[in-house]
């Protein structure tokens, strides 16, 4: 087998790679990057001009896009399973403690709390806000934009992988062996999985955006202040790198058995003391 055509690039402030049997034309190319900037120009809270700025500036209504329907009835349910830790209005409080626009890395001495979801009414395509909020949809916006990208590139190949910074999307015929990197040592994995064709793998870590005294990008909704206990998650789910995404999230959050109510997945992470735990069924080898 001949090795695979690498496309690597940078978008929404991360490393991609896309992996395919054969050279993509520059038609997909513009198609995939054309998908990429129009995410970014709706949901983006680093740019002045992007929708989600707009609605920090209300309140008011705003006509959401297509997409919107399956991110925030996903946050919906990660919202209610999780009792309020994982909620999108987290954007303000991010941007007071330092993970602002300019990336200062500074915290306000007295961050905002973070605006409960009753804040906003959402009717798909309309979201409605009875306060200025900010979305930061980071807990699963970079998953579903992973799945919009691989619905362009399946209309035009039937072999392909993206890897979105650690959010995996693997469309083809045989299995891909994926390392599982030790947060507290990036030379070292913990384990590896096999992951399927048509499944997503994401992960998460307190280090990938850390400043300051204990500051991270993980955010609990209900305290508006990064979480302690958990430091890395895995997640993989058949057919959807957002719920992979919003899961390894919530499992920060939420204990994985009251996640696994109402979602499929297999996961491992582990806790700030070391300890690893992961699910009976989890598609790989963990080495502890």
């Amino acid at each position: 087998m001949p090795p695979p055509e690498v496309w690597q690039f940078e978008a929404i402030g991360t490393a991609w790679q896309i992996d395919t049997a054969r050279p993509l034309p520059e038609n997909v190319i513009a198609d995939v990057l054309g998908r990429i900037k129009r995410f970014d120009k709706a949901w983006s809270r680093f740019r002045d001009d992007s929708l989600v700025s707009d609605i920090a500036r209300g309140p008011g209504s705003w006509t959401m896009p297509d997409e919107a329907d399956m991110l925030l009835s996903f946050y919906g349910d990660l919202n209610e399973l999780t009792d309020g830790a994982v909620n999108p209005l987290v954007g303000g409080t991010l941007s007071d403690l330092g993970y602002d626009a300019t990336y200062s890395l500074e915290p306000k001495a007295d961050p905002a709390a973070v605006p409960s979801w009753d804040s906003i009414e959402w009717r798909a395509p309309t979201l409605t806000t009875i306060e200025p909020v900010t979305l930061d949809v980071g807990a699963a916006g970079k998953g579903l934009l992973v799945d919009l990208v691989a619905g362009v590139l399946r209309q035009h190949t039937n072999q392909f992988t993206i890897d979105a910074s650690g959010d995996i999307y693997h469309h083809g015929t045989t299995p891909i062996r994926v390392a599982l990197e030790d947060p507290r040592d990036p030379t070292r994995a913990i384990g590896v999985l096999e992951l399927e064709p048509e499944d997503a793998m994401c992960a998460s870590a307190t280090n990938r955006r850390s400043w300051g005294d204990g500051l991270h990008h993980v955010l609990d909704g209900r305290t508006g202040r990064p979480t302690r206990d958990i430091i890395a998650t895995w997640v993989v789910v058949t057919q959807s790198c957002m719920r992979a995404d919003g899961l390894a999230t919530a499992l920060f959050l939420a204990e994985p058995a009251r996640l696994m109510s109402r979602f499929s997945y297999e996961f491992v992470r582990m806790h700030a003391d070391g300890r690893v735990e992961w699910s009976p069924e989890f598609p790989g080898e963990v080495f502890v």
